[in-house]
């Protein structure tokens, strides 16, 4: 496999595909030795073959508004490997959706999904929707019309979507009794649902839990623990809650907190009232965090600025792609930052993991990291097949037995001779493994 030779045969036939070239890149250059140790890969066309969706559909969503107006949004489904389970991965609803975020997202879920040993396969969707603003009686309408294209494509054991951005309760809810309508049938096909109705406890924790689940083993690595870190998060919805909480139980220290409008800062510590407060700054449907400071006089606001800039022990990035780029990497190792966690899906730049590993700073990638919340779901799927629910004790004693093994598979595959633990190669070719093998045992198709 030459990397440069197939990123350039992408390029020209995905062109402007920024986020998805990005995504692809990273997992070439690092299962290019690998792959080239197993000529059974070449000849099965395998990168050619993973890089490329099995199929995507993009379709239109017409809905009424509240004042009788007709709008029109694009809606899409990007079904992309189902080689070790059915297509598994989140609808996203903003207006910043497009086709390449989409197939950046569901190239990684691949790999992500394919961790944490569960048999899901990768798929990604959405539409460029803004649920922002909408009454809940438009939201139903959209997401109605969403389904109405959408139940066709999904079910079961055939493509399990689930929340992401702008898609929290009350759109799975809307989308499941559509879907419910239309097949006839009660299935699990949807995660993220309700409890009373096939969900299961700690999925809006999920995330974040495991994020810190993982990243406490990169601690363990180095004879270390939260206990008495500074950490900085970055956005504040459920990823970013569930982050501060578990992070605080540990005994760490959580700082920051940020949306598109800036940042908070909080020496004394985002913890007890204030976490519960970051559900309401969400529930308000606003994308801002300027109304922490006014709450806590312990919150300084930084308008228009990132955390990065505050000295921390711990990095934890839980909010958007590209988040972080260099130059913030550049202040975090110059303040002392000891670990890098990516809580987001890709949230820092190439450039920004580059001066992490130049500096032997210890980074876990998002596919790593952030795979606890596809783990719940993946158990949401379990509990739906069983006809059962666990307890919230029996679902975090999973996720946490999880997060240590995808912790233990990117250790195995990623460690240097010098004991540097490069997380992002040890993800990319554990999850990469599992699913070329399993494409080998199933044939051209």
């Amino acid at each position: 496999m030459n990397v440069d030779k197939l990123m350039l045969q992408l390029e020209q036939k995905h062109p402007g595909e920024v986020e998805y070239l990005q995504a692809v890149r990273e997992v070439l250059e690092s299962i290019e030795e690998i792959y080239n140790q197993n000529p059974q890969f070449e000849a099965a066309g395998i990168i050619e073959r993973i890089v490329e969706p099995d199929r995507i559909l993009t379709f239109k969503v017409p809905w009424v508004g509240d004042d009788g107006k007709v709008n029109v949004n694009l809606g899409y489904r990007i079904q992309f490997n189902n080689a070790i389970g059915p297509y598994k991965g989140g609808l996203r609803f903003h207006p910043s959706v497009n086709l390449s975020g989409l197939k950046f997202l569901g190239f990684e879920q691949i790999f992500k999904n394919s961790l944490t040993t569960l048999p899901m396969g990768g798929g990604k969707g959405g539409s460029d929707f803004d649920p922002k603003g909408k009454s809940d009686a438009e939201v139903m309408r959209f997401c109605q019309g969403l389904m109405m294209e959408l139940w066709k494509l999904i079910g079961p054991e055939t493509d399990v979507p689930a929340g992401d951005i702008g898609v929290g309760g009350r759109e799975i809810g809307f989308l499941y009794g559509m879907y419910k309508k239309l097949a006839k049938e009660n299935t699990g096909v949807l995660t993220g649902k309700g409890r009373n109705w096939g969900g299961s406890l700690i999925r809006p924790e999920a995330t974040g839990f495991g994020g810190i689940y993982f990243t406490r083993e990169m601690l363990a690595t180095k004879d270390d623990s939260f206990e008495g870190k500074v950490v900085t998060i970055s956005g504040f919805g459920n990823v970013a809650w569930g982050a501060a909480l578990k992070a605080t139980e540990l005994g760490a220290k959580v700082v920051t907190i940020s949306g598109p409008d800036g940042y908070i800062y909080d020496s004394e510590g985002i913890s007890g009232k204030k976490i519960e407060y970051m559900l309401e700054l969400r529930a308000s449907n606003n994308d801002i965090v300027k109304p922490y400071s006014y709450e806590f006089e312990s919150g300084q606001f930084y308008e228009g600025k990132k955390p990065w800039e505050v000295k921390c022990d711990i990095a934890m990035p839980c909010a958007i792609q590209n988040e972080l780029d260099g130059e913030d990497a550049k202040k975090l190792v110059a303040n002392g930052v000891k670990f890098v966690a990516e809580v987001s899906n890709m949230g820092c730049t190439p450039e920004a993991v580059e001066v992490f590993h130049s500096n032997k700073i210890p980074f876990g990638p998002g596919k790593a990291v952030n795979a606890g919340g596809v783990t719940v779901s993946g158990l949401e799927m379990s509990q739906n097949s069983m006809k059962l629910s666990w307890s919230r004790e029996e679902v975090d004693a999973k996720l946490h037995s999880i997060m240590c093994n995808i912790h233990e598979a990117c250790v195995k595959y990623g460690t240097e001779a010098d004991g540097h633990i490069d997380y992002v190669k040890g993800a990319n070719i554990a999850g990469f493994l599992k699913v070329a093998n399993a494409m080998l045992d199933q044939g051209v198709i």
